[in-house]
């Protein structure tokens, strides 16, 4: 196997281990918190506070990570953060509230490091070429973990009403040892030297002379980031980063906890939660693969159909989730209705478009931030997960207020705004690609007939 390719498949296995541990987390959280204070009435840590506190460090900690980068490296990143992410696990097999909000900040500085980190080594294992096929293989890799950690929760739930302290312990056992496994992945990836000259065309098709060279300093990296945060095109797309970061904290923190407290969905409601992280693993799974496997066709009929796609996808499950769920169906244990009986299969269907939506976004976001950025991939992913944390915890923050009808507004709203920048962006980039590429051909830069009809295809 290609050396490269190689070190893409240990960073999805890497990451599918301790985010098998992590999102199953994320999702049980709520549920699971509930559960605690049921039993011991002096905790008082809530799920959605802990989240909150978890993207709110994330988003500011992303302005750090490209200087801490610079001193350690992706990989030394990388495991800096997946160590805060097997301590967070930890620490809920003790569970004291002052100890939850405090791995929640920890986490969230971590997860800064992890993440950008992650898009860095990304890039640099990936060309103009394999930079969608690898997104999307990364991804599809990624999201097995909602599969198979919300599967062995769904198991263990079987038949609970309440989540007893044997049943907690087991499965935060069996998390930290998948979060631990994770980590040994990340030891074994191999050290790759970003490529040191970029072609013509992709110099005169970067929008800005903005480069921010991964081999500066910590300083040097910090303004760095800045300086892009500020471009046109960054602008446009921190509001397709705010959609997404909305949209993954309602269907990691939200979605599946309301099914649960919808108690007239059945017996097994609680035991729903963990179905339906299994069947947003399934959306995100299928779509990840599916885009990795056409990575090279994507690249040539662009990002915006695929983006575009997961809009429709993700409005359509807004309208299901609005007549399926009752409006305070976030706040906990409720009888209500909604326009129609609760239906679990309908809530199942909800969640597999919410996760190949999800898949839909991503996968672009970071083939786009991949392909357009290679020369400044650490600044460019740190600031799609800075803004894409700060919504999160936004959204957290208003989760425990807001009815599900208002969360499901905003979610529609900001589809629109983010799937629209994302176009305006892609549109833009294409049209420029064109351009260079016509530019480098009358300057007798690409001879060759055939490079220059490649060079068209401007990722």
């Amino acid at each position: 196997m290609e050396r490269k390719f190689f070190n893409v498949i240990l960073l999805g296995f890497g990451f599918m281990f301790v985010f098998t541990a992590f999102q199953t987390m994320g999702n049980i959280e709520k549920t699971i918190l509930d559960s605690i204070t049921q039993d011991d009435p002096s905790f008082t840590g809530d799920g959605y506070t802990s989240l909150a506190i978890i993207y709110a460090t994330l988003a500011i900690c992303n302005w750090l990570a490209p200087s801490v980068i610079t001193i350690t490296g992706p990989r030394g990143a990388m495991l800096i953060g997946a160590f805060t992410y097997l301590f967070f696990i930890v620490t809920f097999l003790f569970p004291r509230t002052w100890l939850l909000y405090v791995a929640s900040v920890l986490i969230g500085a971590g997860a800064a490091a992890i993440w950008t980190g992650q898009g860095n080594y990304l890039t640099l294992n990936s060309d103009a070429d394999t930079i969608s096929r690898n997104s999307g293989i990364f991804w599809a890799m990624l999201q097995c973990s909602l599969f198979f950690g919300n599967l062995f929760v769904f198991i263990k739930f079987q038949g609970k009403t309440h989540i007893d302290l044997d049943t907690r312990n087991v499965v935060f056992g069996a998390l930290t040892a998948v979060c631990a496994l994770g980590i040994v992945f990340l030891l074994l990836l191999r050290p790759i030297r970003r490529p040191q000259v970029l072609d013509d065309v992709k110099v005169k098709f970067q929008e800005t002379d903005v480069v921010n060279h991964e081999d500066d300093g910590p300083m040097e990296a910090f303004k760095g980031a800045l300086k892009l945060f500020c471009t046109r095109d960054m602008m446009f797309l921190s509001c397709t980063f705010i959609y997404t970061g909305v949209e993954l904290s309602f269907f990691s923190g939200v979605y599946s906890p309301s099914i649960g407290f919808t108690l007239s969905m059945g017996e097994n409601a609680k035991q729903l939660v963990g179905l339906s992280g299994v069947f947003i693993g399934m959306g995100e799974v299928l779509g990840g693969a599916l885009f990795g496997i056409l990575g090279s066709k994507t690249t040539r009929w662009g990002r915006d159909p695929i983006v575009i796609m997961g809009y429709i996808i993700h409005v359509t499950s807004f309208f299901l989730i609005f007549i399926n769920l009752p409006n305070v169906a976030p706040f906990g244990d409720t009888m209500e209705t909604s326009y129609i009986n609760p239906s679990p299969y309908l809530a199942m269907f909800c969640s597999f478009l919410l996760g190949f939506g999800d898949a839909c976004f991503n996968t672009q976001i970071y083939s786009i931030l991949g392909g357009n950025y290679s020369d400044n991939s650490t600044s460019a992913f740190a600031l799609f997960k800075f803004t894409q944390s700060l919504a999160a915890a936004a959204c957290f923050f208003y989760s425990s207020r807001a009815l599900l009808s208002v969360q499901l507004g905003v979610l529609a709203v900001l589809a629109s705004l983010g799937t629209a920048a994302f176009c305006r962006v892609e549109w833009a980039a294409r049209s420029r690609a064109r351009a260079a590429a016509l530019e480098v051909i009358d300057d007798k830069v690409i001879p060759d007939t055939h490079l220059a009809e490649n060079a068209l295809h401007y990722d």
